[in-house]
């Protein structure tokens, strides 16, 4: 399926203030939203369906796409790409929010169930599949040196430097890391309260790591 149309703008964006529930059940997740793997890995095929389109490859393109569509589909969700004026948005929300293409406002009970994912930033997102290699690498150095725990915190920082500014992990700006912690982390990445507790040194330790390994 290919990228919907821009028919409506989803004007509310999501909530700033959004909290999340230590202990809520992983069920009920699901029900809210898209669980964090699932929003990762639709920005990374898409990611992947936009590098080819841009070289050509439009076969290997639409292939991305419909993969992207089938994993949304599955928790009955859709997406579709947002041209802006400074760059382009991939939506992700619920299916039932759609009529013949086109997003009705009056089924929209809870934005918080969308997600938007800014797929241009200040890195050149031609040079995403070598960033997000070395991105990956580097987190599972730390899942290899420190844990699950660290490991999880770590790739969630990488999604985000990957997908929203597709820059390598050690190039974030204290302001950079400061909106992972801030906005990001706790609004797209459905963290564990042990998570909570140890991201500040997780991303301490993706600079350590980074640091160690070029030295």
């Amino acid at each position: 399926m290919a990228d919907r149309p821009d028919d409506e703008r989803l004007n509310d964006g999501l909530p700033d203030d959004k909290q999340l529930d230590d202990e809520r059940p992983e069920d009920e997740q699901l029900d809210d939203g898209l669980p964090s793997d699932a929003v990762s890995e639709a920005e990374r095929l898409t990611h992947l369906a936009r590098d080819r389109e841009d070289t050509g490859a439009e076969t290997e393109a639409e292939e991305y796409r419909a993969e992207r569509e089938r994993l949304l589909a599955e928790h009955g969700f859709v997406s579709r790409i947002r041209e802006e004026s400074a760059r382009t948005v991939l939506v992700l929300h619920p299916d039932e929010w759609v009529e013949d293409g086109t997003i009705r406002v009056e089924r929209i009970e809870d934005t918080d169930r969308a997600v938007e994912i800014p797929l241009t930033g200040a890195g050149d997102p031609d040079d995403w599949d070598e960033i997000d290699e070395h991105n990956r690498a580097v987190v599972e150095r730390v899942r290899d040196e420190h844990g699950d725990v660290h490991g999880a915190n770590a790739e969630a920082f990488a999604d985000f430097m990957g997908n929203h500014y597709a820059r390598p992990v050690e190039s974030a700006t204290r302001n950079e890391v400061a909106e992972f912690l801030n906005d990001y982390f706790p609004r797209n990445a459905w963290p564990t309260g042990e998570q909570k507790k140890t991201v500040n040194e997780s991303v301490e330790l993706v600079f350590d790591c980074v640091s160690r390994t070029s030295r």
